[in-house]
């Protein structure tokens, strides 16, 4: 959505295709980071969005058996958006396809899954859709799947994921959301001895992801819902008033974490961007982030050589790889480090809790900034240039 709404408002006709019929369905990225809030402001489109509901978070705890432990306070960052703000990807979306709507440049095709991709000698000139009206197909000079960790386009495109090895996955299930609940708890996470959780807040309801070793679905549904009851009891009581509302296994759905990304990013006319390319954990929350840095080093490139007549040729694709790649190999560097320490405490039968030498590391002065910094804007942020919306 992002690189469609940059290249509109640079007028370069595109059209967002959406397998959906809209966008209210569960995400598990909700968290906008200021990186994110001051790319939306650079198009004044922050002070609108905000209006909207919304929690906003200083800090990112660890909540141990021991304590709890702050280990990053976005409130020393240099910025207007000195916090992350907790929004419900939905409504994000919903917010930006209104304004590109506005735009006369940009087209939203809803319920348009992409079944086939169109090509003329050798080179990816459009996509076949499957639509409640029938097949559709949309030609353009340039094809970008930003479809996610499940691509179509990806799958379609013959461009198979290296997988990098997370060692652990995620149960997913719904609580009811109070009022005086912490409103902080999106950045929050809760550990015990083998298992942490992790929250995202809705309205009117917590998406709460409880950890499991990879494989340990099977065991989990054995056991039932009584052991995740008594991890919530034990480790975030404030949710024991409601544990009862989770009754039966049925409730839960498993997320398979991955961490993997292509080798290369693009075809001749077509471009991976986001989770399609790359799979981020959801260690740090910073999936989305990564998403839009890529959305903008993409327009960066795309709109001059759109503009320009002269075609989207294989060294525009490789460059906006070779902008965004080293940042990517950081990020998931560091989450393969994590999967694997968590790994190794699994095999051993260590606790997965922080080290407790983490306590005195975080009271060394600009550790919580830096960290916050370093999770705020991610590795070599991209610059939208503005200059391209005057030209």
């Amino acid at each position: 959505m992002i690189l469609a709404l940059l290249l509109a408002r640079a007028r370069v006709p595109v059209t967002l295709l959406e397998a959906h019929r809209d966008f209210n369905r569960d995400f598990r990225g909700d968290s906008l980071h200021p990186y994110t809030l001051e790319l939306l402001d650079q198009l004044g489109l922050a002070d609108d969005l905000l209006r909207l509901p919304h929690f906003r978070a200083r800090y990112f705890k660890f909540h141990t058996p021991r304590g709890t432990l702050i280990t990053a306070d976005y409130g020393h960052l240099r910025s207007r958006f000195n916090c992350v703000v907790l929004m419900p990807q939905a409504r994000l979306l919903d917010f930006l396809a209104e304004r590109a709507l506005r735009l006369p440049d940009f087209e939203l095709r809803l319920g348009a899954r992409v079944a086939g991709l169109l090509e003329a000698d050798g080179r990816v000139v459009g996509a076949r859709c499957r639509t409640p009206e029938g097949r559709m197909d949309v030609k353009g000079a340039v094809v970008v799947g930003a479809d996610g960790r499940y691509s179509d386009v990806r799958r379609l495109a013959g461009m198979p994921l290296r997988d990098l090895g997370a060692s652990g996955d995620l149960l997913w299930f719904r609580l009811p959301r109070r009022p005086e609940d912490p409103p902080e708890a999106d950045l929050d996470l809760y550990f015990g001895r083998d298992h942490y959780v992790g929250l995202l807040g809705g309205p009117d309801s917590w998406q709460v992801g409880y950890s499991l070793p990879k494989g340990g679905w099977a065991a989990a549904r054995q056991a039932g819902v009584e052991p995740i009851r008594a991890f919530l009891i034990a480790h975030v009581p404030w949710l024991a008033d409601r544990v009862g509302e989770l009754r039966d296994f049925a409730q839960t759905t498993l997320l398979r974490v991955e961490l993997a990304r292509v080798d290369s990013w693009h075809r001749p006319g077509l471009l991976l961007i986001g989770d399609a390319a790359h799979v981020i954990s959801p260690t740090g929350g910073n999936g989305l982030l990564m998403a839009v840095q890529d959305a903008v080093a993409a327009a960066n490139r795309l709109i001059p050589a759109l503009r320009s007549g002269a075609g989207v040729g294989d060294e525009v694709l490789a460059q906006i790889q070779a902008d965004r790649d080293p940042a990517i190999r950081v990020v998931q560097a560091q989450q393969v480090r994590i999967e694997q320490r968590q790994a190794a405490a699994r095999e051993a039968g260590r606790s997965l809790t922080p080290p407790s030498f983490l306590r005195w590391v975080l009271v060394i002065p600009g550790v919580r900034a830096r960290a916050a910094r370093a999770n705020a804007y991610g590795p070599w942020p991209p610059h939208f240039d503005m200059r391209l919306l005057a030209g």
